[in-house]
């Protein structure tokens, strides 16, 4: 069966309008209660969300899915999407769910689902889920002696401070460093400034205030812009910018310049690999990293194994070749010695332990490679075939001008209703060029241009 309502991660969309409607979460917590208690009782499932205001109206929808098949639930309140995947397998859930649409705006929102072992569900699970959703009448509902219970879990936070502190080299600490975090008003908006005070940092907190509406906006891994202020500013030595589920993590360094996912990647695989942990001889990342980061990597004598977009493509690549660092460009670094899924706080914790180990401004140390100039531009979608034989033929001669010269991407993305083109070359003038070429048929195609 084709899936209708997952995409890249999760199902997403505009609160209150199909499919990110309570009447969806209900009927998703039924077929996933459903299709995922195991032997017997008690069956556990934990929900977590961030801070938009939807997540009333969704959060008490999927207890009621879950609690009529038969499941136990957690409540944990606002928590990031990888506290969700650690607690999952930690309690022995049999299932977890996150209430979350990451970086989009407040409007929106998404339902991401873990299975017991703490990561994302296979394409086929979701779309077993899917079917057994479109199928629901009276069944799986349990008889009223065996309904689920509701509770809120007090200590998740605890729980999850402590993994994360676990994971920082217990020869380290943060003393010394002034660092600013922005924790875009959503998820860790409770513990990412606590987190790095508790490791001995000075800590300048922004993004802390979230009120339903305001996670993202103008704040976050996808507008650094105050983060660097606050930097600047405060005169600090680096700042971390998270997005509104906190999975997701962009560095700036104390000039103010970003470091995104594939410098991050760089940094911690030459550490990893310099300390013999990195495993595998290679790192895993999707089509949209950076050309430069696969000519560093291999000057290392390591490979780079890419997938399609989204981390967990990258996280099943990893799974399967025995890798235990990966991640995107967009900042989804995974560290499979700590954790199942991407995590922002996580990935800013190794690389600040690099900066302790080198004392090195991070200036000097965050950028181990130069990248391709890269060029990203998010067009329409409606009535775009990128297999009409027009568009391809553009396509293709796009691909055979750019050939060892750099590289043409073209996807429809998995979250909002666009296509994503991505552009390298080592000659900015031809970068330009090719852009202005596909953006021209894409646009031509898509306003239905012979």
């Amino acid at each position: 069966m084709r899936r209708k309502l997952f995409g890249t991660d999760g199902i997403r969309g505009v609160a209150n309008r199909h499919p990110m409607t309570a009447d969806t979460a209900l009927r998703l917590g039924r077929a996933a209660g459903q299709i995922f208690r195991r032997g017997t009782p008690p069956h556990r499932v934990v929900i977590g969300k961030d801070t938009r205001l939807s997540g009333y109206m969704l959060e008490p929808a999927l207890t009621a899915g879950f609690i009529s098949a038969g499941m136990d639930v957690m409540l944990v309140g606002p928590m990031p999407t990888p506290a969700v995947a650690f607690l999952t397998r930690s309690l022995r859930c049999d299932i977890g769910v996150m209430i979350s649409a990451s970086h989009n705006p407040f409007h929106d929102n998404g339902i991401k689902l873990f299975g017991p072992d703490g990561f994302k569900l296979s394409d086929a699970l979701e779309a077993r889920i899917e079917e057994v959703m479109a199928a629901l009448d009276g069944d799986g509902l349990v008889d009223p002696e065996a309904l689920g219970r509701a509770r809120r879990l007090e200590d998740a936070r605890g729980r999850y401070l402590e993994n994360l502190k676990n994971s920082f080299p217990r020869d380290l600490d943060l003393a010394g460093l002034k660092v600013v975090v922005d924790c875009a008003h959503g998820a860790a908006y409770h513990l990412g400034p606590d987190l790095l005070f508790e490791l001995g940092a000075e800590v300048v907190p922004i993004g802390t205030s979230p009120n339903g509406l305001n996670i993202n906006r103008g704040c976050g891994s996808t507008a650094p812009e105050a983060c660097r202020r606050a930097v600047l500013e405060h005169g600090a030595d680096l700042g971390i910018c998270l997005d509104g589920d906190a999975d997701r993590v962009i560095i700036l360094d104390e000039r103010g310049e970003i470091l995104d996912g594939d410098q991050l990647l760089a940094v911690v695989a030459t550490s990893w690999r310099q300390q013999e942990r990195l495993r595998g001889g290679a790192v895993a990342a999707t089509v949209m990293s950076n050309l430069g980061l696969e000519h560093y990597l291999a000057g290392l004598g390591l490979a780079l194994h890419r997938t399609r977009v989204g981390d967990r493509y990258v996280v099943e690549a990893m799974r399967e070749r025995g890798l235990n660092l990966g991640g995107e460009q967009s900042g989804h670094i995974i560290l499979s010695d700590f954790a199942t899924t991407g995590d922002g706080l996580l990935a800013a914790l190794q690389l600040l332990a690099v900066m302790q180990r080198r004392q090195r401004p991070l200036s000097e140390i965050g950028r181990p490679f130069e990248p391709l100039p890269q060029k990203l531009e998010n067009l329409p979608a409606a009535g775009l075939d990128l297999g009409a034989p027009r568009v391809r033929a553009v396509l293709e001669a796009v691909e055979k001008r750019l050939e060892g010269e750099g590289r043409l991407l073209v996807r429809p993305s998995g979250t909002e209703p666009v296509v994503r083109v991505m552009v390298e070359a080592r000659d900015p003038a031809l970068l330009e060029e090719v852009m202005a070429e596909v953006r021209e048929a894409l646009t031509a195609a898509t306003a239905g241009t012979p």
